[in-house]
Order: structure tokens, then C-alpha cells, then sequence
């Protein structure tokens, strides 16, 4: 490196480095949660068994497996999501780049996504080939069994996940009249139960397609992030046997937040910490302690729960990494507290007047609720109850075949009437923290997402043209539709039940529309009086 450039790096690399970092402040209440009231309490003990020697590394992750996940001298990772295949090969869809590259770190955008394999889900993995270019690749499964791989700006589609031959297409994004939030980048992806697929943006921004490849539509009028001060990027997404998840993080921050949703359009986030700086233990006590940990995927088990999360890891900032030195890039995997499958056996809707809630866990073949569970440490409720140590308290249980039915004191529940997953959390009898979220039996986790185009005024006509859709999941109730302009009804009008993708296009007389006015629409839909869907148009 010349005299001029080393120069001008010790003026700029201090000044990158002060805005890589930022500490938020965490709000005071989260001192008060109990262990498994934040997310960052289910990460487990990594596995690996080789360390690092004579590797490249700054002190802090020279301690670290590098037989974890997948490493190479040579090759600086970064990003991916795995796969697993019936012959019980773990397949791991991963970028990278020559360390030695010019620009160091900074040659990211001419990134390889590389097609690596295991035999055992932490690793380590080693390539077998390469997939194409393209950066932060996320593979997922079609309903037809093809395997795609999104990358920034396209995808990679084969036949199977096996394949030499990958055909690279572009996706088809429909905003709907809406602004799209961010840009269209790191783009996550969850199956839904009719695979279908939901699809969230770098800025969070719900989209929805109706096979994974076919156009995504744009559902969501604004962010669905935490209203909370925070660079967000990095959303991973997924949906279990009962409800969404979605973990996003702040990167200058360096502290990432969970959500949860029923239908993945509406959210709620949960308190705590989803995962930070020192997440990376071993059982030995050592921790890998990486400067950034970035890209996290979660891999699922049968039931749709995260098992393991892998990330993209940096040992400095980086801009620091550059061609030929000791700084580097990898991808770690680290085990996840899967959590207890439990549902509530109460067939009426949970209020203020209930007395008792039962509650049964369910028996697994690593797990049996009857002898594993110290049933006096168990809690249950809302989030915003279990997670600091309050809610409900077990009063008596009784043995089911090889499951527990516990049956709680329904006294502090917290539970709300748009409650869809209430959770408990315990110890087991070695003290190890257990979790889990319930099955409401009166609870539709199918439910219709109806949507609305921007409205169109046809000046020639004077109309209101209107398209409405149900991009949910089952079919909706009869609607009244009301339209405002200008915060005026302008018009109303009622629609008939639509099934799952059907479409309603309405045209309404209207002569109350200045075209020249920069104002916005907003449809309101209602069903017995009540609010059931709100779509908000910004001035064009």
C-alpha cells in the first residue's frame, strides 16, 4: 500500500469505524425480564471440536471452530441459509469472495454463491460448486420441489437442489399504487401453509406470491419494523406450525428485535434483545467474540421450529479487511432452544371471566413433559406477562397418554382478544430454561388478507375505479367499503365474500375528485361495524 493511501486511511478509517457502532440505550423495563423473556435466551452452545492456529483473526475469535459452519483461508463468506435433503445431507446456499480480492471486504458486489454441503447441520461445510454471481442468496423449496435462490437483483431456479445447471430469472415486484419502503433488497422469504409465499423487504414491507416465483404483490402500506429508533436491515423470516416469525437488526446499533405475527401482515415484537455482540458461546466457556453478526437464517426443524440460526461473522469493521491480511469473513452456526409444543384446550375465548386455562404438552422423542418439567417453575400467558416472571400459575396436572395436561390459575393471564399465541415459560428439572406458545383452538391462523389497489380516478368517466383482493388464506365475510379523500368519504359501497386470490373490481361514480389536489386515498373495509382492514395511499 502507497504513502498517499495509508494517509488518507488513518483520517477516514477512525471516522468509519465511530459509524459502525452507536449504543442504543435499551429501555429500562428489559432489566426486569426473566431468562426466556428475549429471544437471545434460546441460542445454545456452538459445536465444533477444531479451534483456530496460525489462521487469520484478530485475538477475540482465534478461540473460535473453525470446522463450525464453513471457513476457508482463501475465501472471505458471507450470508446464506441451509437446506436439508432426505439422504440427510445439509446443504448450505452461501456467498463469497476471494480474500485476496482488491478491495478486500469491499468486493462484495462481485460476490459467488457457492453450493456447499455437510453431513452434520453445524458443519463444517465445504463447497462442491458454484451457483453463479450474486450477493446475500436465500434458498427456499417451491411447491413443485425446484429449489430457488434469491440473490440481490434476481435468482438462481434448478430442478433440484443437486443440480449443475441453475437459470438465473428476475422476480416481478407489483407495489399496488404503494410506495415501496427501502428499495427491494435483502429480501427474506417464508412459505405459507398453502405454499404460497410471504416475502419481506429490506425495509419491511410485506409482499405475497402466489407460488415463490410469480409476481409479488405488495400488502403492507408502511414499515412493520419496531417503532423504535434503529438502521434496520438484515430480516429473516419463517413460519412454524402456528405463527410467524421475523427477527430484524439494527446495524449500527448491533442489537436485532423479534416479532411475531398470526397472518404476517400484523405484528407484534417482543421484548428483549433477539441476539447481540457475544451470542457465539462454547460450552467450555469460551466465546467467539465476532465485531458483527449479520445475514442470520434459521434452519427448521418437522414442525416448522427454528433449530439453528447461522450467520455472516466479521472479526473487525469492514473496511478494515483488506486483500492479503489476517481479517476475514465466515458463517457460524449456532443451535437454538427449540421450544415445547403446546396447545389450549379451553374451547371458549379466554377473558377476564375465566377461571381456569388447561394447558397440553406435548411429548417428543427427545422430550417427556411428565418427568422433565419442573411444573411449579411454569408460567403462562401474554408475552407481556410470562416475560417478566408474572402471568398465570399451575394449580394441578394430570398425565395424558405420554403427554401433560397443566392445568393454571387463570388469575394474571394478561391474555387480550387478539391474543394468537399466548406463551409460557419454565425450567426443567436440571434447571435448563423451557418454553413454548400455545394453540388457541378458537383462533383462525388461515385468515383473508383483503387488499386494495391504489384507487384510479377515470376523469373521462367520472369514476373511482377500485381492485380488491383477498391475499390471505381462507375466504373473507361480505365487506362495506368506504373510500376517502381528502380524510371526506367519497364513496361507499358493498362487496360479496371473496375466496383466497380472487379479485373484485369495482367502478364508482364520483365527481368530488380535484385531480390536482396532492392528497391521498385511504379504503377503510368494515364487517358488522368493525374495522377489519385499513389501506393508506400517500399523494402521488
Amino acid at each position: 500500500m502507497n504513502k498517499t493511501i495509508c494517509i488518507i486511511l488513518c483520517f477516514i478509517l477512525p471516522q468509519i469505524c465511530v459509524a459502525q457502532i452507536v449504543s442504543r440505550e435499551r429501555p429500562s423495563e428489559w432489566s426486569q425480564l426473566v431468562t426466556g423473556g428475549c429471544f437471545m435466551d434460546r441460542f445454545e452452545t456452538m459445536e465444533g471440536s477444531l479451534r483456530a492456529e496460525h489462521t487469520w483473526g484478530v485475538d477475540s475469535v482465534l478461540n473460535r471452530y473453525i470446522d463450525n459452519g464453513i471457513e476457508q483461508d482463501d475465501i472471505s463468506f458471507w450470508g446464506g441459509n441451509i437446506l436439508q435433503t432426505p439422504d440427510s445431507v445439509y446443504h448450505m446456499f452461501v456467498c463469497g469472495w476471494p480474500e485476496n480480492s482488491p478491495k478486500g471486504h469491499m468486493f462484495w458486489s462481485n460476490s459467488t454463491v457457492f453450493h456447499a454441503v455437510s453431513r452434520r447441520l453445524a458443519g463444517p461445510y465445504k463447497v462442491e460448486q458454484s451457483i453463479g454471481k450474486g450477493h446475500n442468496p436465500e434458498a427456499f423449496r417451491l411447491k413443485d420441489g425446484r429449489i430457488a435462490v434469491y440473490v440481490i437483483n434476481g435468482y438462481y431456479i434448478a430442478d433440484s437442489i443437486n443440480s449443475k445447471s441453475w437459470m438465473f430469472g428476475k422476480f416481478d415486484f407489483d407495489s399496488r399504487g404503494r410506495k415501496i419502503i427501502e428499495g427491494l433488497s435483502n429480501l427474506t422469504f417464508a412459505q405459507r401453509q398453502d405454499s404460497s409465499y410471504l416475502m419481506i423487504c429490506r425495509g419491511g414491507g410485506i409482499w405475497v406470491s402466489k407460488d415463490g416465483i410469480d409476481s409479488y404483490k405488495q400488502i403492507s402500506d408502511s414499515s412493520i419494523y419496531p417503532n423504535v429508533d434503529g438502521e434496520f436491515e438484515d430480516p429473516v423470516v419463517w413460519r412454524d406450525h402456528l405463527q410467524y416469525h421475523m427477527i430484524v437488526n439494527d446495524w449500527l446499533g448491533r442489537i436485532a428485535f423479534y416479532q411475531r405475527s398470526k397472518d404476517g401482515l400484523h405484528w407484534v415484537t417482543e421484548e428483549g434483545e433477539a441476539y447481540m455482540p457475544g451470542i457465539a458461546n462454547h460450552a467450555d466457556g469460551n466465546v467467539e467474540n465476532w465485531f458483527k453478526y449479520e445475514r442470520p437464517k434459521v434452519f427448521q426443524d418437522s414442525y416448522g421450529r427454528a433449530i439453528q440460526m447461522n450467520f455472516a461473522v466479521i472479526d473487525t469493521i469492514k473496511w478494515y479487511d483488506l486483500p492479503n491480511d489476517k481479517h476475514s469473513s465466515k458463517n457460524i452456526c449456532i443451535p437454538l432452544n427449540k421450544g415445547m409444543l403446546i396447545s389450549v384446550l379451553n374451547k371458549d375465548s379466554i377473558t377476564p371471566k375465566t377461571r381456569t386455562i388447561e394447558v397440553l404438552i406435548k411429548s417428543e422423542s427427545d422430550f417427556n413433559p411428565q418427568t422433565d418439567i419442573d411444573i411449579s417453575s411454569l408460567r403462562f400467558g401474554s408475552h407481556q406477562e410470562v416475560n417478566f416472571g408474572r402471568g398465570c400459575k399451575p394449580i394441578k396436572s394430570r398425565n395424558v397418554g405420554n403427554d401433560l395436561i397443566v392445568i393454571f390459575n387463570a388469575k394474571g393471564n394478561g391474555i387480550s382478544h387478539d391474543e394468537f399465541a399466548p406463551k409460557i415459560i419454565g425450567k426443567d428439572i436440571k434447571g435448563k430454561m423451557i418454553y413454548g406458545y400455545a394453540h388457541l383452538p378458537y383462533v383462525n391462523y388461515q385468515s383473508p388478507l383483503i387488499s386494495a389497489r391504489r384507487p384510479i380516478y377515470n376523469k373521462e368517466k367520472q369514476a373511482l375505479e377500485l381492485e380488491i383482493e383477498n391475499l390471505g388464506l381462507s375466504a373473507s365475510t361480505p365487506l362495506n367499503i368506504q373510500v376517502l379523500y381528502d380524510n371526506m368519504i367519497i364513496s361507499e359501497s358493498e362487496i360479496n365474500a371473496l375466496q383466497p386470490y380472487e379479485v373484485e373490481k369495482i367502478s364508482i361514480q364520483s365527481e368530488d375528485i380535484d385531480t390536482e389536489k396532492q392528497v391521498g386515498f385511504e379504503v377503510v373495509f368494515r364487517c358488522n361495524n368493525k374495522i377489519v382492514a385499513r389501506n393508506s395511499f400517500d399523494a402521488i
